[in-house]
């Protein structure tokens, strides 16, 4: 996942109030239950320390989802009194409606919880041409964006027109920056485009099992999303596997366990950041300064390195904050085995 999306929350320092709000159930009643909600989590933020006027900002974003048709869920991150980040959720929290109060914004359940909106490009081939469709992670047209008819002369060889189409695809996926490239068509179609498009995209197409013609549903993007989400999870994972076993200059490619992370984080040398949610390690303290690169495994450790002011925080919305400040992503892993203590990443050297 890019995390480009939290650098608000890293603009400023703490304490942050994190609130995850279960969206999903619509009555009659769901004003009234929204206020209750909002109510449930001042409380909890009281009851840790938040002060009041953030308290305040908190209930007034959840009462005001009172009409909203939110199909999932929020979550929201507030501090000194003013909301700082609303987000949806891809999905509804497992463990319902919570709040903390903490140095840090408790923002590892948004690998499972926020997910992505990758833009999908679905072509349509035959030899006649291509129809190229966008999409969201919702299967929802693009307003600015959606939908172009390629038309080809019929004259030309299919492999001229395969080349021509690869072409125009190609083009269409920087455009609008597609994530995931669906080709649609009989085999040999599907297959001479897939050939044909430059060696970039090719970690980015998927093949659909579609005849000719046919329109894919929401349902049929949303697998295909779904499989390359995979596909490239487990790619990333044997990465890191091959990775944990140093080249022949006797550097490591992968580490895993908190102070090896710690130490990546403070030398900006965090390429991916692997995190499993319900792993050991996450949870674990340590401690950090102002800045995104004073982290340390004991508070002693950043007096040594001439940090004045110090705050305990759980070890992996610590590593996220310093992979937001280096650019790096994150990737929620389900392995129980990997990485040991549920807490990984890939290196970047220099």
């Amino acid at each position: 996942m890019d995390l480009a999306f939290l650098h608000p929350l890293y603009e400023h320092s703490g304490p942050w109030a994190s609130v995850y709000v279960d969206t999903s159930r619509h009555t009659e009643d769901t004003p009234h239950e929204r206020r209750l909600t909002a109510q449930a989590m001042a409380r909890q933020l009281a009851a840790q320390g938040a002060d009041e006027a953030t308290r305040e900002a908190v209930r007034n974003a959840i009462e005001d989802l009172g009409h909203s048709s939110e199909p999932h869920g929020r979550a929201l991150f507030a501090r000194a009194g003013g909301l700082v980040l609303d987000l949806p959720l891809a999905r509804p929290p497992q463990a319902g409606d919570w709040a903390e109060w903490a140095p840090l914004p408790r923002v590892t359940p948004l690998l499972e919880l926020a997910g992505e909106d990758p833009v999908c490009v679905v072509a349509y081939v035959d030899r006649k041409g291509a129809d190229f469709e966008l999409r969201s992670a919702l299967s929802r047209p693009s307003s600015d964006w959606s939908e172009r008819h390629f038309q080809l002369r019929v004259e030309n060889t299919w492999e001229h027109n395969a080349a021509e189409i690869a072409d125009a695809l190609a083009v269409c996926q920087e455009e609008t920056r597609a994530d995931l490239l669906i080709l649609v068509g009989d085999d040999r179609e599907r297959r001479s485009v897939h050939d044909r498009l430059p060696k970039r995209l090719h970690g980015l197409v998927v093949e659909a099992p579609h005849g000719s013609g046919s329109r894919l549903l929401d349902e049929d993007v949303e697998k295909a999303r779904a499989e390359h989400v995979a596909w490239q999870a487990e790619a990333e994972l044997e990465r890191f596997r091959s990775g944990r076993s140093p080249d022949d200059e006797g550097r490591a490619r992968a580490v895993e366990g908190v102070p090896a992370l710690i130490e990546a984080a403070r030398e900006h040398r965090i390429d991916e950041l692997l995190i499993r949610p319900n792993g050991p390690d996450a949870h674990r303290e340590v401690w950090i300064g102002e800045d995104a690169d004073q982290v340390a495994v004991r508070r002693t450790d950043l007096k040594i390195l001439g940090e004045q002011h110090s705050w305990p925080a759980r070890a992996d919305d610590a590593l996220i904050r310093s992979a937001v400040a280096t650019d790096a992503p994150a990737l929620a892993v389900a392995e129980e085995e990997v990485p040991v203590g549920g807490l990984g990443a890939l290196l970047r050297w220099k």
